[in-house]
C-alpha cells in the first residue's frame, strides 16, 4: 500500500519539480552570461570578473547549506520535491518552515508529521505556503518602476538634523514595519515554547534550541557590524541553524 510519503516523492512529483528547477536554473545561467558580457563590453578586466565569480561561488557554498538543512527538515512530512522546489526558486528558509507549522496547526495537526499527513492535509498546507510567498513577485512586477522612479535622485535612509547640521540614520516605514513583523513573530514562537513547558506540554529543548541560534546569530552581527566582517552576513544564518540544531539533539531528552 502506498502511503502518503511515497506519494509525495513519486517520479512524477520530481519530474514536474526537477524541470521547473531546470528552467530556473538556465534562465540564471543565461543572465549570468549576459552579465559577464556587458562586463566585458564596460571595459572590466577578465581577471577581475572571473575573481568575483570564484568568490561568489565559494561563499555561496555554506550558506547554501541552511537550504539543504530546510529540504532535509521538510522532507520527512512533505516529500523531497515540494521543499526542494519551495526552497530553490522563491521561498524563504524561514518563511518556509515556520508557514508549513502554522498551516499544519490550523488544520488541526499536532505537529508538521508524516504520521497525520493527509492528501487534504498536503494541499492545504501547499497552497498556504504558495499564496504567502507570491505576493513580493507580483507586486514588484506591477509597481517596482515606479517605486524607483520615486527613489532616483534622494538620499537613502539619511536626514540632516537642523540645529546640527549632521546626518543621521532614519529608517524607512517598511525597514521599521518588517523589523517589527519579524519580532512579533518571534516573540510569538518564544510565547509557546514558554507556555508548552509551564502547562507540562513541551520541554525545555525548545526554549534551549532558540536560545542557542540566538546567541550565534547576535554573535555574528557582533563581528559583521562591530568587527567590519563583511564577509561572514552570508553564513550567519546557516550557522545559526546549525548550532540551532546541535542544541536540539544534544538536549532532546530535557
Amino acid at each position: 500500500m502506498n502511503t502518503i510519503l511515497t506519494q509525495l516523492n513519486s517520479p512524477f512529483l520530481y519530474l514536474i519539480c526537477g524541470l521547473i528547477i531546470a528552467y530556473v536554473a538556465f534562465v540564471s545561467l543565461v543572465f549570468m552570461v549576459r552579465a559577464y558580457r556587458a562586463g566585458k563590453k564596460a571595459g572590466i578586466e577578465e581577471a577581475k570578473m572571473k575573481r568575483v565569480i570564484t568568490f561568489s561561488a565559494t561563499f555561496t557554498i555554506l550558506p547554501s547549506l541552511g537550504i539543504l538543512l530546510g529540504v532535509i527538515a521538510l522532507s520527512g512530512s512533505l516529500g523531497v520535491p515540494w521543499p526542494w522546489l519551495r526552497l530553490s526558486v522563491i521561498g524563504a528558509l524561514h518563511y518556509e518552515t515556520q508557514v508549513a507549522q502554522a498551516a499544519a496547526e490550523q488544520i488541526g495537526m499536532t505537529s508538521l508529521s508524516a504520521s497525520e499527513m493527509t492528501a487534504g492535509n498536503f494541499t492545504t498546507i501547499a497552497l498556504m505556503m504558495s499564496f504567502g510567498i507570491i505576493w513580493g513577485s507580483l507586486l514588484s512586477i506591477l509597481f517596482n518602476q515606479s517605486y524607483l522612479k520615486k527613489l532616483q535622485g534622494k538620499p537613502k535612509d539619511t536626514d540632516t538634523d537642523i540645529n546640527s547640521g549632521k546626518k543621521e540614520n532614519r529608517k524607512s516605514f517598511g525597514s521599521l514595519a518588517m523589523s517589527a513583523m519579524f519580532i512579533g513573530l518571534v516573540s510569538a514562537y518564544i510565547g509557546s515554547y514558554i507556555s508548552g513547558y509551564l502547562t507540562k506540554k513541551s520541554g525545555l529543548t525548545p526554549i534551549i534550541t532558540a536560545a542557542v541560534s540566538a546567541l550565534t546569530m547576535a554573535g555574528f552581527l557582533y563581528l559583521i557590524e562591530k568587527k567590519n566582517m563583511k564577509w561572514l552576513e552570508g553564513f550567519s544564518v546557516a550557522a545559526s541553524m546549525l548550532a540551532g540544531m546541535a542544541a536540539a539533539v544534544i538536549t532532546g531528552g530535557i
